[in-house]
């Protein structure tokens, strides 16, 4: 696959793993109707995109777990999420201040 291009802002990380290329894009100017933590497949099509605690919510941040099957995330609305890899599906969430 050639350079990654953003769906609407800038990639903020980029994680590669066995299930495709994760990527995070700024969340400033993202569609709210979205997501904008989303997986990328080999052939550059979205493979899932990272379900969100709430509608008004989008991520800030994300790191993938030691036991590499899921993602650790935090949301602009102040909730800490768990991801599982291979589906994008939310594991967990926990509101923190």
């Amino acid at each position: 696959m050639d350079e990654l291009e953003p769906r609407y802002t800038k990639i903020e990380k980029l994680i590669h793993t066995k299930f495709g290329q994760v990527l995070l894009e700024d969340h400033t100017g993202f569609p709210f109707g979205e997501s904008n933590l989303y997986c990328l497949g080999n052939n550059g099509e979205i493979v899932w995109q990272a379900e969100k605690p709430d509608l008004n919510s989008h991520f800030v941040r994300v790191k993938l777990n030691d036991d590499g099957i899921t993602l650790s995330t935090y949301a602009n609305t102040g909730i800490a999420c768990e991801i599982e890899l291979s589906t994008g599906k939310l594991i967990s969430q926990i509101a923190f201040d």
